[in-house]
């Protein structure tokens, strides 16, 4: 079974809200909402992932010391196996815009579980309950 490595960020404003992003429609798991973040290039770390992504889908700043490790999700699909690291971060420069025409929700961590996430992500959130 194929291994995709995916890196996933919470961002996480003033007001201890999380960010989501809801799976455009022709994408797999379309209205399925998640956390922002993408597919690890070869070559690059989770970290630069992140950067790239969160700068690319919605147009912020991200540097590397403002991201912090938090867990990390290991979910068999059926025709691969995701394995996720979700990052923590506090801090950037800009404010989020759905630049791939996604929409965007800034939810309070006791509401995420009202919002319909990918299997691999539904976890998460106790993780991000502890926190904050």
């Amino acid at each position: 079974m194929k291994l995709v490595l995916v890196a996933a960020c919470a961002l996480i404003d003033a007001d201890g809200r999380v960010l989501l992003a809801q799976r455009p429609h022709g994408k797999p798991m379309a209205g399925l909402w998640e956390f922002p973040g993408g597919k690890v290039e070869p070559g690059e770390r989770p970290e630069d992932t992140l950067i790239r992504e969160l700068r690319e889908e919605l147009g912020i700043v991200v540097n590397e010391p403002c991201l912090a490790p938090l867990t990390f999700a290991s979910h068999a699909y059926p025709d691969f196996h995701l394995l996720m690291p979700l990052y923590v971060c506090r801090r950037w420069e800009g404010s989020p815009a759905a630049l791939e025409g996604q929409q965007l929700a800034w939810v309070r961590v006791n509401r995420l579980r009202d919002y319909p996430m990918p299997p691999a992500d539904q976890p998460l959130v106790a993780h991000l309950a502890t926190l904050l």
